[in-house]
């Protein structure tokens, strides 16, 4: 999947120094385009099932999905 949004994302997720909340990376694609929360969250979990970032579902509930760069918690990533 390579188009603008993931792209977004993924600049999103690397510029980031601690997983974020599926709001907060919505929060930030707002200032580039209108996309909503839906759509946004389906990229997140088509970049999850390529492999491309780490997602996992937090909480109790509906809960919240935190999301994160491959490479976050390998020794010397950035």
């Amino acid at each position: 999947m390579d188009d603008e949004l993931s792209k977004a994302i993924l600049h999103t997720l690397s510029a980031a120094d601690e997983p974020l909340e599926t709001k907060e990376i919505e929060a930030n694609l707002k200032k580039s385009g209108n996309h909503t929360r839906t759509k946004v969250f389906y990229r997140l979990n088509m970049l999850r099932g390529d492999g491309k970032i780490k997602g996992k579902f937090s909480g109790p509930g509906k809960g919240v999905w935190i999301w994160w760069r491959i490479d976050a918690f390998r020794r010397g990533a950035k």
